[in-house]
């Protein structure tokens, strides 16, 4: 199967020099064009678990980003390593964030199996991300935009996979994409789009 030119133009090879760079533009472009009125907040979702190499993205992304969140009046972070969003409690997460805030825009972070050759992208996409459905999960779906990481391959004995991915990956993408956001941050309330 042939790659989609959405896929080539939307994602981003971790392992590339100054990937974070090439990301946080990618992310602002979407924040700009799907961040609109009436959309008050922006949650950062951080899907996943530390219990699975493969599966702990979110919570790393989480981990990392969470003492840069206080510098955003509007910006929150759902999803850490000392408390993670997974699919035990997700649902029960989903419901506080509608709860708590007015009109929040979510975007929504997690890791994902896929082909060979796409292992190591960083991929934005418009709408909500379907958390679990790579190892045959039904969970809700969520996410304005969402987030996600290739940190194996797909297509069989999925936890296996995810149990065995390799630490490093995710390491690198969970830089890459903290660092992405926060470069995106920073250039966004530079530019008095944030406060």
């Amino acid at each position: 199967m042939s790659i989609t030119k959405s896929e080539t133009t939307n994602s981003v090879n971790v392992n590339i020099p100054m990937a974070h760079i090439d990301f946080s533009v990618l992310l602002l472009n979407f924040i700009k064009e799907h961040y609109t009125y009436p959309y008050n907040e922006i949650v950062f979702l951080c899907i996943g678990t530390d219990r699975s190499t493969g599966d702990s993205l979110g919570p790393l992304i989480g981990y990392k980003l969470s003492s840069h969140m206080k510098n955003y009046s509007n910006t929150y972070l759902w999803g850490t390593l000392d408390d993670p969003v997974h699919a035990k409690n997700l649902q029960e997460k989903i419901d506080t964030i509608y709860k708590t805030y007015s009109n929040p825009f979510i975007i929504a972070i997690d890791a994902c199996l896929g082909k060979m050759d796409r292992i190591g992208f960083v991929k934005i996409g418009y709408g909500p991300l379907k958390p679990g459905a790579g190892v045959n999960k039904d969970l809700p779906s969520i996410g304005n935009i969402h987030i996600t990481g290739i940190v194996n391959l797909s297509g069989y004995m999925e936890y296996l996979v995810l149990q065995n991915t390799r630490l490093n990956l995710v390491m690198k993408m969970a830089d890459t994409i903290s660092e992405g956001i926060r470069f995106a941050l920073w250039k966004m309330k530079q530019q008095h789009q944030l406060v």
